[in-house]
């Protein structure tokens, strides 16, 4: 129940992710990162060239290697001023410290994947799930926020943490990021302009609860206030969105339905409903939306072609690329 943000010349996943713009490409295509149960095959690409109707990519990118269960859920990309594109990942369900984390130039060559312990300040945790990315242009920190349950602090019900890197190798210790007075996961930040950045996060009480809603704040690590209605049905998380045009478009993973809503808004005071106007892959679990130019996807789809073709020519019984 983890979920899901992304850059922002047109977009940016109502999760905690945005990015800043290499010198010298035109950002113009939105892709997702994407993943399917059970979730220890690894990261996945959608794409979309309106922002409404996804494609699947068909192929798997980079396959879970660390965490205690060795899975890849709620995979967070943003890209960073140097044009590199920075992966966080949930890598357990549980009995885990920290995250995956793992860096590249193209989205398709991967540096050597990392844990990063960001709990161990207190090891009763019971875990650490979907850590989203935001990058904020105003400070130069990459903020990573996530969702940990520890037992003996408030009834043992999900709160969320976060910590700040510039390098990705050290970081600050975490601290609590949103505590709503309720369990609460899946938080994701949009930066509208300055000063001025937008929290989209899941409610985690069952039953009658579990949506998703918005909140504000001054900061990219709030604090968060002036929470609006819900605004998805019941069971819904991960979310994430695409600006397109003056709209902004929040997806979001309708889980016990087995589809993807969304909803548009320019206010975030009113959400109309428009899931019947998108269409999204099957299979495809949350992740978060970014930008990427024509000759990025050109990449992607390149090297998705000879990992398919690849695949092909392995036989069925084969455990090759188990």
């Amino acid at each position: 129940m983890l979920k899901q943000i992304m850059l922002l010349t047109a977009v940016s996943g109502l999760i905690f992710a945005c990015g800043g713009k290499k010198e010298g490409e035109e950002k113009n295509i939105y892709i997702s990162t994407s993943f399917r149960e059970p979730a220890d095959s690894g990261l996945r690409f959608i794409y979309s060239r309106d922002g409404y109707h996804w494609e699947d990519m068909g192929a798997v990118f980079l396959h879970p290697e660390v965490g205690t269960q060795k899975v890849m859920r709620d995979p967070s990309i943003v890209q960073g001023p140097d044009g590199t594109f920075h992966l966080v990942w949930t890598s357990s369900w549980r009995n885990d410290l920290g995250f995956g984390y793992s860096s590249s130039k193209d989205l398709v060559n991967w540096t050597p994947q990392q844990h990063i312990v960001v709990m161990d300040w207190d090891t009763t945790t019971r875990n650490v799930w979907a850590p989203e990315l935001f990058y904020d242009d105003e400070d130069g920190f990459f903020y990573i926020a996530w969702s940990s349950s520890i037992p003996s602090k408030f009834d043992g019900s999900h709160r969320q943490y976060y910590t700040r890197t510039k390098d990705f190798k050290t970081f600050e210790p975490a601290k609590l990021f949103y505590d709503p007075g309720y369990n609460s996961i899946d938080g994701a930040v949009l930066k509208r302009g300055k000063g001025d950045y937008v929290l989209a996060v899941k409610d985690n009480r069952k039953p009658g609860y579990s949506d998703i809603h918005v909140a504000f704040g001054p900061t990219p690590a709030g604090p968060w206030s002036n929470e609006s209605e819900p605004f998805t049905p019941e069971y819904s998380e991960g979310p994430t969105w695409a600006k397109v045009g003056d709209k902004y478009l929040i997806y979001f993973d309708v889980y016990r339905q087995y589809r993807y809503g969304a909803v548009s808004t320019t206010d975030f005071k009113t959400f109309t409903d428009i899931s019947d106007q998108i269409s999204v892959p099957k299979n495809h679990k949350h992740g978060t939306i970014f930008m990427v130019s024509e000759k990025t996807l050109e990449g992607v789809k390149a090297a998705a072609e000879k990992i398919r073709a690849a695949q092909a020519s392995v036989p069925a019984d084969s455990t090759a690329n188990k």
